[in-house]
């Protein structure tokens, strides 16, 4: 990086800080830094929904994801549409008639004190450690690319996301949403058509298609039934609609940003603009990494894109090994280079060449088992080591191939889509905390109390989220890490609340067993490793209703034989 790059870095992210904090500053009381006194137009809910949901994580893991297994992964996002129709219908015209503060007070209304307290402290739980992830995300790749410290970006990103959270509230949130997903967006379009100016000339935008289409990139759907499998059309349209229906229905990281919504009819329009947006903005975040994948057709790409696994390997005795697998990978990249150009300068001429697709089929399957061999040796020489580069593959086409000032602005891009998610999070388990457990079990104080508690419960969770990123291992890939433990407890919670809207049979002391009982079984079957993580959200949610009904009707036979 160079002076410009961080000059554009550092004045971004100042202006997106200072700027909120400053619009936002003197909450008055905890109505007004809660939710923003209900005084939020639709759009800015939409927009801060989504900037919430996309995370550093979303803009580092997605690209790579398409790179590596192509387009498959917006099948995750299907049943997201039909999860904000429900919302919609049903618990938003609810949390306004109640006037709550958190989702979890109208369990307290619907049950009892004790169920309301366990979803309060699940949420806590899984948000927490969720919120760790997405500082964690950014920071472990910034510090392996960068050589920045790691534990320095971590503690970095943290400060500054309390800060503004501290004195700003919703309203600060609200706001520096609207300008990082100014940001966030802006960044991946530039990405786009820089990508596309510098392709060959006889490469255009058709051709791009084409070759990724050759390469299977471009596999949109699997029909595949099999419950191993994680990104198929099923999954996404009944395991990911559950998913989605917990994650912005109950989880208060979410709840919280629409909640401030200027009526019911805001908040809905703000909901269903983020339910027709998401799925497209998704498929052109996945569709930059096969921008990505087919620039790198012309450009030389490492053999691994983790660089410290890398600088391991080539510190070890198997430094010879791992040069020769780098220069086979550069010759076929070579060769990979040639046969695209002669393909798609007979495609611009109308003639399509079955030879070079099988060709270029086969150079493709190569460079797969190229870079599966440099992974078994980073496991010879680690065998604890994360050999899944697909987080490094976008910051390392940044770094690397993109002009100076315009890497300063998609590292801004970077950060601020973790301090946007990250912050929603931080927010969501301090307003919870102070109104689902502190204010509900101390009350009687006045406003002004609450209010400074609230915010001394920013700092308090901001440090525990601090530490839980600092204790965070990488796992396989960061996006699934995050809906893998969302999805170990949201069907638990969304149980609870579907329980409260549609089966007034189930009172409160079997609905709060059943949910005790199902969230074991849950980690339990999440433990065998037996089925794709996102079942477990559908699971959870008929285990808590089938042990409620089951739990009620010998509660009901035990007070009859009384």
């Amino acid at each position: 990086m160079e002076l410009l790059d961080w000059i554009i870095l550092l004045s971004t992210l100042l202006f997106i800080v200072l700027y909120g904090t400053y619009k936002t500053r003197g909450s008055k009381n905890i109505q007004e830094y809660i939710l923003a006194n209900q005084s939020t137009n639709w759009f800015t809910v939409g927009l801060s929904v989504m900037a919430t949901q996309a995370s550093a994580i979303t803009f580092l893991s997605t690209p790579g994801q398409a790179f590596h297994d192509g387009m498959g992964f917006v099948q995750f996002y299907f049943g997201l549409p039909l999860a904000m129709v429900v919302i919609c219908m049903v618990f938003i015209p609810v949390f306004h008639r109640l006037k709550v503060y958190t989702a979890y007070e109208f369990l307290e209304n619907r049950f009892d004190l004790r169920t309301r307290t366990l979803a309060s402290v699940i949420f806590l739980i899984q948000r927490s450690i969720g919120t760790g992830i997405t500082i964690y995300a950014p920071a472990i790749i910034l510090s392996s690319i960068l050589n920045w410290d790691l534990t320095f970006i971590i503690v970095s990103i943290g400060i500054v996301i309390i800060f503004y959270t501290y004195f700003g509230g919703t309203k600060a949130l609200n706001i520096t949403q609207k300008q990082q997903a100014f940001v966030i967006m802006a960044g991946m379009f530039l990405t786009f058509f820089i990508i596309l100016f510098r392709l060959p000339e006889e490469v255009n935008f058709v051709n791009v298609f084409n070759v990724a289409k050759i390469e299977g990139k471009l596999d949109l759907l699997n029909f595949s039934t099999d419950f191993t499998e994680t990104y198929t059309l099923w999954n996404g349209l009944t395991a990911g609609f559950f998913l989605m229906l917990a994650y912005f229905g109950t989880d208060q990281s979410q709840v919280g940003r629409y909640l401030s919504g200027k009526s019911v009819r805001e908040t809905q329009m703000g909901l269903l603009m983020n339910g027709i947006l998401k799925v497209p903005m998704q498929f052109f975040i996945l569709l930059v990494g096969v921008m990505v994948f087919i620039f790198f057709h012309f450009y030389q790409s490492p053999l691994h894109f983790n660089p410290v696994n890398t600088s391991k390997v080539l510190s070890s005795e198997y430094q010879t090994e791992y040069r020769d697998l780098e220069i086979d990978l550069k010759n076929l990249l070579n060769e990979k280079k040639e046969i695209t150009q002669i393909y798609t300068g007979q495609l611009n001429q109308g003639y399509e060449n079955e030879m070079l697709e099988e060709k270029l089929v086969s150079l493709n399957e190569q460079e797969v088992q190229l870079r599966q061999d440099a992974r078994d040796i980073i496991l010879k020489v680690d065998k604890g080591a994360e050999t899944n580069d697909k987080d490094y593959v976008f910051i390392y086409f940044i770094l690397n191939y993109l002009p100076h000032g315009i890497i300063g602005f998609l590292l801004a891009m970077i950060f601020s889509a973790a301090m946007s998610s990250s912050a929603s999070g931080l927010y969501a388990v301090a307003s919870s905390s102070a109104i689902d457990i502190y204010k509900t079990y101390r009350p009687g104080f006045s406003e002004k109390h609450y209010l400074k508690a609230t915010k001394y419960l920013v700092i308090f969770w901001g440090i525990i989220c601090i530490l839980a990123a600092c204790l965070i291992t990488l796992f396989e890939n960061l996006i699934q890490l995050v809906n893998i433990i969302g999805s170990i407890f949201y069907g638990t919670v969304l149980g609870i609340f579907l329980i409260a809207f549609f089966f007034k049979y189930i009172k409160a002391k079997a609905t709060f067993w059943s949910a005790l009982l199902a969230q074991l079984v849950v980690i339990y079957i999440y433990y065998l490793d037996a089925i794709s993580y996102l079942w477990l959200n559908p699971i959870g949610v008929f285990l808590v209703i089938i042990f409620g009904f089951i739990l009620q009707w010998l509660f009901n036979k035990k007070n009859r034989t009384l």
